[in-house]
């Protein structure tokens, strides 16, 4: 018989995308990582599709865009910390394909075992184009996803 401890999750991924969904995703994230006692990884990646399509980007403009994520969760991030019953709190942000960089760069290498992520953050044409990446997530995760919404 299992017991209940060893149902709950020890390792939290949670994909923010700084679309108006964010704060509610994250505030998700923190309390589910709160209430298991687990790892919570922060996963923001800066769409560089765009980017590339122009041939080179400033490493300066991606290294603001960092920052202005890193802000944008700052007051959370301090919350979360003072919780005192999160294990860790590490924040992970790449330049790259959303899908793949999510998958191959981050959720690969850190193995979460529940990922959370916002029902809807892209524009209507990025999605008629790319499709939801909460669809991706759900359909390629190895791992319980929940999605907010």
């Amino acid at each position: 018989m299992t017991d209940y401890q060893s149902l709950g999750y020890d390792k939290i991924f949670v994909t923010l995308d700084g679309s108006e969904m964010q704060q509610k995703v994250l505030d998700r994230a923190i309390i589910m990582a709160a209430n298991n006692n687990s790892e919570l990884y922060i996963g923001h990646v800066i769409d560089s599709t765009a980017l590339e399509t122009a041939g080179t980007y400033p490493t300066e403009l991606i290294d603001n865009l960092k920052q202005e994520f890193l802000n944008s969760i700052a007051e959370d991030i301090k919350k979360a910390e003072a919780e005192g019953s999160i294990k860790k709190i590490e924040v992970v942000i790449k330049a790259g394909r959303i899908r793949e960089t999510l998958k191959d760069e981050m959720i690969d290498v850190i193995e979460p075992d529940l990922i959370i992520c916002g029902a809807r953050g892209l524009s209507s044409i990025k999605y008629a184009l790319l499709g939801s990446i909460s669809t991706f997530l759900t359909r390629n995760a190895k791992c319980d996803t929940l999605v907010i919404k």
